[in-house]
């Protein structure tokens, strides 16, 4: 048995299974018994409860979706969009449930070592692809594999999620050769050994999130295109995608093969994609989708408060582990100068932007690491490590940094400035909003541009751009999900900001797990970094999400990031 005291840490850990995600965002607005092992069987899972009422007849879920998803490649995912569909198609080892903790998955149980360094997986017996296939270790050593290839082409901006892994960091820079060498082995095909550098108390948590799906070789090596083709996508989750219509629809079919098949009740999904909170709330109000708004799409802001009366049993107003940001490229002018940062930093006022503009309730934000994400010892990280110190609004302070900063940088006006964000009513109000702040306390004009997501992805990942709007959710439930993003060279660290000193404080956390104060205090201390010293990004809100439910959907499940499981839902008769 482990020690009391991992046992405790790791019970404070709740980690998301899609990321909504950490993963970028389109969108506006755990454990059984650590070392011990779990019993065969299927258990809870995560699973809603057994309906109480009659099912109806036709068992299909129609959403909508804000944004197509720029891929359905585990590997190469990066976003919410991506991340909403990919959750139907794949299980990872362990699965979220509906109490926010890491139930079993593909695999039906697991061992782990005294020190906390050690994961032995045993595969479930009978989980198979839907092609029949049986799910084995072998697939997820591939997988994990194919993440940290440097041969891997797109590079996966995740590949650093499996940095925890012993020798997984050196093997994707290329500093090891052999494979061999990482600690990722299957034992046999029931059997998959995994080996950590340091003792991570939110790792089972981690084996759900999708750069840590398995994926089916031999379809994988058939055919390039094969992430771009439902008839080509073997998968070893609750559905298999059936029909993709890029700019239009995607389709899922309840897969008869999955282990669990017997508590899935839905027999078929279906997601538009209108990029429309308007059109989004308008197909709801009229029948056409059983749900509405973040984290798969938007309800527009002037709509959230009289739809909060009209629809009050269907409306949901939550805090997630979610921050709305602005990102500067640190790399480009005017933003390679930290003054200018932080007048830009400092020449807005958040409580206006969301009483005026955003009016869902969300919190100021003055840090990056949001209200909800757990600390130490049953409290928040933002209890302990206040962000209210980190700057303040201030419209003379900021006038004068951006006097000081164009003199350092050798300005006599700023050479022309625009703010880019994706494609979203909701987003394009407030960065007006923000643009015209920017003018009437700094007297600079800022034109703003808007791009699809794809597009808008690849802008941000190649540093096409000067601010461009950005929102991040918690990948698990845990300060790390946010900082470790903004290491030197980091795959989703498109501010391009590098600074020594934060990269040491990420590494010493990230080693951590035997000392959880002085991890905390090293995370506490790069935010600090981050925000407060170099103005890397400019935080605007901690983001509420704003949602509609149709009353006959039920079995529906949404964790403290906001991440939300579909695939336990069912319609009752109405």
């Amino acid at each position: 048995m482990k020690k009391k005291s991992w046992m405790m840490l790791l019970t404070l850990v709740l980690v998301i299974g899609t990321v909504l995600a950490g993963c970028g965002s389109a969108k506006e607005t755990a454990t059984t018994d650590s070392g011990t092992k779990t019993e065969e069987g299927t258990k809870d899972n995560g699973a809603a409860a057994e309906p109480t009422a009659d099912l109806a007849a036709d068992q299909t879920l129609h959403l909508n979706l804000s944004a197509e998803p720029p891929t359905l490649d585990p590997a190469q995912a990066q976003d919410s969009q991506s991340n909403t569909a990919l959750r139907f198609m794949y299980e990872g080892l362990a699965t979220i449930g509906a109490d926010g903790q890491p139930k079993e998955g593909a695999a039906s149980s697991w061992d782990i070592s005294e020190d906390g360094k050690k994961y032995t997986f045993h595969m479930r017996e009978g989980a198979t692809w839907s092609n029949g296939d049986p799910v084995t270790a072998n697939d997820f050593v591939y997988a994990w594999q194919r993440v940290l290839s440097p041969q891997t082409t797109p590079a996966p901006v995740y590949a650093y999620q499996l940095y925890y892994i012993k020798g997984a960091e050196a093997y994707n820079t290329g500093k090891e050769k052999d494979f061999a060498n990482v600690g990722i082995k299957a034992v046999d095909e029931k059997t998959l050994e995994v080996e950590l550098t340091n003792p991570t108390p939110y790792f089972l948590g981690l084996t759900s999130f999708y750069t840590y799906y398995p994926v089916h070789k031999a379809s994988v090596e058939a055919d390039q295109a094969w992430a771009a083709d439902p008839a080509k996508m073997v998968t070893n989750g609750p559905f298999t995608l059936t029909s993709w219509t890029p700019g239009s629809e995607l389709q899922w079919t309840k897969n008869d093969k999955y282990w669990d098949a017997a508590n899935i009740k839905l027999t078929n999904v279906t997601a538009s994609i209108v990029n429309s909170g308007a059109t989004e709330t308008a197909s709801y109000q009229g029948g056409e989708i059983d749900y509405a708004g973040a984290p798969t799409g938007e309800i527009p802001t002037d709509q959230i408060q009289p739809l909060s009366q009209q629809m009050k049993d269907e409306f949901k107003l939550t805090d997630i582990a979610s921050t709305y940001y602005y990102e500067f490229n640190n790399k480009v002018e005017p933003f390679n100068n930290e003054k200018i940062r932080k007048a830009f930093a400092m020449a807005i006022n958040r409580q206006e932007l969301i009483t005026n503009v955003t009016k869902a309730g969300q919190t100021p934000a003055f840090g990056f690491v949001p209200t909800s994400v757990a600390g130490l010892n049953n409290e928040k990280f933002r209890q302990t490590y206040p962000d209210s110190g980190y700057f303040k609004e201030d419209a003379t302070e900021a006038k004068k940094l951006l006097e000081e900063g164009m003199k350092e940088a050798g300005y006599t006006t700023l050479p022309p400035i625009t703010l880019l964000y994706n494609t979203s009513e909701n987003h394009q109000k407030l960065a007006l909003a923000v643009a015209d702040m920017w003018e009437k306390t700094l007297g600079v004009t800022v034109q703003t541009k808007n791009e699809e997501w794809s597009v808008f992805l690849e802008s941000k990942k190649t540093g096409n751009y000067q601010i461009a709007r950005s929102g991040w959710t918690a990948d698990y439930d845990d300060p790390m999900t946010f900082l470790d993003m903004f290491k030197t060279n980091g795959g989703n660290n498109t501010a391009f900001f590098s600074n020594a000193e934060y990269d040491k404080l990420i590494d010493e956390a990230y080693k951590g797990g035997n000392d959880p104060e002085k991890r905390m205090k090293d995370l506490a201390a790069a935010e600090k970094i981050l925000i407060q010293d170099q103005m890397a990004i400019m935080p605007v809100y901690y983001y509420t999400q704003a949602s509609l439910t149709k009353p006959y959907l039920k079995g529906v499940t949404t964790d403290f990031s906001g991440a939300i499981n579909f695939t336990r839902a069912y319609l009752e008769n109405h």
